[in-house]
């Protein structure tokens, strides 16, 4: 049996383009998809906290250092410049994997740089 269990997690980044007309897909900076493991051509789900959309597409490379976010093509419907999104990759693991995995979780600030990184979430209390 494989369980879905979170692979890695861009949380609160910040929405730097929006293109209808590019092809299909989230560009991300190339050094926070190095950071969290995300891949190129990689399913992804965006989670937008501005607007509470949330989809599928994969992530493409952006220049690395640029910070860029980019929601293209059909997505750019779903989020616009200047939302906060949560960018997620999930992977299926057997049991015998379960045991030690930890997930990649990165933080950002509102300029898409790197604040914190973390495998854990807190307990959320009562």
């Amino acid at each position: 049996m494989l369980c879905t269990m979170l692979k890695a997690k861009l949380h609160r980044a910040r929405v730097t383009h929006s293109e209808l007309e590019y092809e299909g897909s989230c560009a991300i900076d190339g050094k926070l998809l190095e950071l969290s493991g995300i891949r190129e051509y990689e399913q992804i789900e965006l989670y937008n906290v501005t607007n509470g959309e949330r989809f599928t597409t994969y992530a493409i490379r952006a220049e690395d250092g640029s910070g860029v976010i980019s929601v293209n093509g059909a997505a750019a419907h779903k989020a616009s410049p200047g939302d906060i999104v949560i960018i997620c990759a999930y992977v299926g693991l057997n049991q015998q994997e379960l045991a030690n995995y930890k997930p990649k979780l990165v933080y950002l600030d509102e300029n898409n740089s790197v604040t914190r990184c973390a495998n854990t979430i807190p307990v959320q209390a009562a």
